[in-house]
């Protein structure tokens, strides 16, 4: 071999050696995160409190802690399990992005609606709106300080 193929062959594996360090070091700093982020306690981000519930599940004045990400349905997987025969198994989410909530109706037969009013597509949410899913009501609050 002469010198331009070795010193070609040694850029080459010193590349993919710094390319493996650089992917390690990514790893490392997401692990990290994701440690760090396990540790600390969830701060709750607002609740939802059921207003009216005519079958009795979840019953009135009940009260739900809020992820950023959360589902609503009549499936045992949802966030907040809603037992009413016109809510679909998984019936809504609502998310918290920014600064503000949002509703999505998940293609439910039914519908969601928030304030009376149907949610097509992405709705903004307020504190102290009301969301009706099927028959049950349930209404956006701040989180307990």
């Amino acid at each position: 071999m002469d010198g331009l193929v070795l010193s070609i062959w040694i850029l080459r594996l010193l590349f993919l050696a710094l390319l493996y360090a650089f992917l390690w070091a990514v790893v490392r700093v997401l692990l990290r995160d994701l440690r760090a982020a396990a540790r600390e306690p969830g701060a709750e981000l607002g609740r939802l409190v059921v207003v009216a519930s005519p079958a009795g599940e979840p019953p009135a004045g009940a009260a739900f802690s809020l992820d950023a990400v959360t589902t609503l349905g009549r499936d045992v997987n949802s966030t907040i399990v809603v037992e009413d025969e016109f809510v679909s198994g998984t019936h809504a989410v609502l998310t918290y992005r920014g600064r503000a909530w949002y509703v999505e109706d998940l293609g439910s037969t039914n519908g969601t609606f928030v304030n009376g009013g149907p949610v097509d597509g992405v709705a903004p949410v307020a504190f102290g709106d009301e969301l009706q899913l099927g028959n049950v009501r349930l209404r956006l609050e701040r989180a307990r300080s």
